[in-house]
């Protein structure tokens, strides 16, 4: 198990989707990782030898921000946004999208569970 900026990757995949189970790495940013650090990116992490591994995590440390830290600035970056009461800090209180998608019909993800509210069925005449 090859562990990676506090992340253990997976034994069994290829060295590139591996490198992508750390937060911050993508597809690109992988295969820029491993170029750098002269490894082919379809072998397996377990055949990966210790030099490898070490000149792998010297790029990330080198260049990226990744795992915690990463997710401290962005976490900084809504609550700045949050503070100064812009528009977009507005939407992250109220838990809404904050780019410009419509909320009437979608946005489920973002605003959770449908909520059904009562009163909204037509009362049926009643016989007197």
């Amino acid at each position: 198990m090859a562990r990676i900026s506090g992340v253990t990757i997976p034994n069994e995949k290829q060295t590139w989707v591996a490198l992508t189970y750390v937060h911050g790495i993508g597809e690109k940013s992988s295969y820029d990782i491993l170029s750098g650090a002269k490894v082919e990116p379809t072998v397996r992490v377990k055949d990966l030898t210790d030099a490898e591994i070490g000149r792998i995590q010297e790029i990330i440390n080198a260049d990226y921000t990744v795992e915690g830290e990463l997710q401290r600035i962005v976490s900084g970056n809504i609550k700045r946004l949050k503070d100064i009461n812009s528009y977009r800090g507005l939407r992250h209180k109220a838990n809404l999208p904050s780019r410009g998608q419509r909320t009437k019909t979608n946005a489920r993800t973002r605003r959770g569970r449908k909520l059904t509210v009562g009163g909204t069925a037509k009362k049926v005449a009643s016989k007197t």
